[in-house]
């Protein structure tokens, strides 16, 4: 047995002996065994939608009574949702969550602590952090937020032929738009045109000219792959649409305006060719340069390597040479060693008894103040059902006076209507009073008006007849018709004074 053997065969049991000691010292269970699971792809929405961020503890651990944090790293007030303790802290999260996000806590029990969120906004897109902090467990959970909408097409007829006009508004990321045929093959058209509003949302469109052919049917598809989103609007034009221009000055015009664009697109394409080229040539000088530099580099690790292996080989004869001499002393250490352990597995003996001690008193103190608090608990209710039964014999109590008073209004209602109906029959008495009343006077003025006509008569029948008395006394005694009767006799017989 060479001596590194024999010295490495003594320190193993020394090592052993301090692994058991490490154990002893270990009283409390080990925690956080429970992982925190997460999705392994990001999740995708779209706006408006409601959206579920899957996280769960493995095994399953109830989290009701933990402290749940969901946050989002990129906001300045990063909370998103705070469990704690059964309760969901409102006011802590983030303004523009407030009322969106929630728990399962149903679920909590199973260790799903799954975060909801409803009304997606584009401005949710980013990186979600699930932590428990009792257990020192997170997730990370990525939300793509999407938008899309159906595109728009507009038939305008011009003398190449109809042209087409896509839109589609309302996308988000960036969608690409293409045209289709009738049998699915893409059609050439220029590059479409993406505009981004404040909203932050992208308008794509673009044009294209078709021809006539046999069913005359295009699709217009707007698609965005990331977000799994395609959508697609087909248009049937008309035969009449098309309109064939032969001999016309715009054609010629055209065809110049065509040769033109023709010739300044190879113009474009040779120069940029010329462009790759130098480039090309620039990028192989360097590709040069850097092989250069790497062997070079190369050949100075091959010599740190030479003296890399020289080095070991001296440092090996000096550990030699330094294991001889403590070997001894390895010896003695280890002696002292075992005393140690000794008494630190006596000491760590009497600790687990003192713990075990104060385990079982914490326990009774626990239990008794368990029943005093129950006592309390139960006092409470006591005088809450006492409370109770009297705030039920008043509320009993104001229900009768209720009802007396409800049974006084009908009382004084009919009351009411009584004396209504008295009032009503008076004014009618009063009424009838005053036409008997407007009745009699009439009555009286034409009395008054036949007693002033009989006064009248009678006093021309005294100033007719003053010398003879027998008339006068007769006309006293006759009736008034007797009387109107001989004051017309003596009027006619009496001539008129000249």
């Amino acid at each position: 047995m060479t001596f590194e053997a024999f010295g490495a065969a003594m320190i193993k049991p020394a090592l052993l002996s301090l692994g058991c000691l490490f154990l002893l010292f270990s009283l409390s269970p080990c925690e956080g065994q429970s992982q925190l699971i997460g999705p392994p792809q990001p999740i995708v929405v779209i706006v408006g939608d409601d959206i579920i961020l899957p996280s769960h503890l493995d095994p399953a651990v109830d989290a009701f009574d933990m402290i749940v944090e969901w946050t989002r790293p990129d906001l300045n007030h990063r909370l998103v949702l705070l469990w704690r303790h059964g309760w969901e802290l409102e006011h802590k999260k983030h303004p523009s969550y407030e009322g969106r996000t929630s728990l399962f806590m149903d679920k909590l029990k199973n260790g799903d602590v799954s975060l909801k969120l409803s009304e997606v906004k584009l401005s949710d897109e980013g990186k979600y952090r699930c932590f428990i902090p009792s257990l020192d467990r997170e997730s990370i959970v990525e939300l793509v937020v999407g938008a899309a909408s159906s595109p728009v097409i507009i038939m305008t007829n011009s003398s190449s032929g109809v042209v087409l006009e896509c839109e589609s508004k309302g996308w988000y990321p960036e969608p690409e738009l293409f045209w289709l045929d009738a049998e699915g093959q893409l059609l050439s058209a220029g590059a479409p045109e993406t505009v981004r509003g404040p909203d932050g949302l992208y308008t794509v469109s673009s044009r294209v000219t078709v021809e006539k052919s046999h069913n005359n049917s295009f699709t217009c598809r707007v698609q965005q792959l990331s977000i799994n989103q395609s959508r697609d609007t087909h248009i049937h034009v008309p035969d009449f649409f098309f309109v064939y221009i032969c001999d016309s000055p715009a054609l010629y015009v055209a065809i110049v305006f065509a040769v033109i664009f023709v010739f300044m697109s190879i113009f474009a394409l040779v120069f940029i060719l010329c462009k790759r080229r130098q480039n090309k040539i620039k990028l192989q000088d360097l590709m040069e340069r850097n092989k250069e530099q790497l062997e070079a580099e190369r050949e100075e690790k091959r010599e740190l390597v030479v003296e890399n292996a020289k080095l070991e080989e001296e440092l090996q004869k000096k550990e030699r040479e330094h294991w001889r001499e403590e070997w001894e002393k390895l010896k003695e250490e280890q002696r002292e060693v075992r005393e140690q352990l000794r008494l630190k597995l006596e000491e760590a003996e009497r600790q687990r008894d003192e713990n075990e001690r104060r385990l079982r008193e914490t326990a009774q103190r626990e239990k008794e103040e368990n029943m005093r608090e129950t006592e309390r608990v139960r006092k409470q209710l006591q005088a809450e059902m006492k409370e109770k039964r009297l705030l039920k014999a008043e509320l009993d109590k104001l229900k009768k006076e209720q009802k007396e008073l409800a049974v006084e209004k009908s009382n004084l209602e009919e009351e009411l209507q009584r004396k209504e109906n008295e009032l009503k029959h008076q004014r009618e008495e009063c009424e009838k009073l005053k036409d008997k009343k407007r009745e009699v006077t009439g009555q009286l003025r034409l009395q008054l008006k036949e007693a002033e006509r009989q006064r009248d008569d009678k006093e021309r029948i005294k100033s007719h007849a003053r010398a003879s008395g027998s008339v006068v006394s007769a006309l006293d005694s006759a009736t008034p018709e007797q009387s109107r009767s001989v004051v017309s006799a003596l009027d006619s017989a009496t001539p008129e004074p000249p």
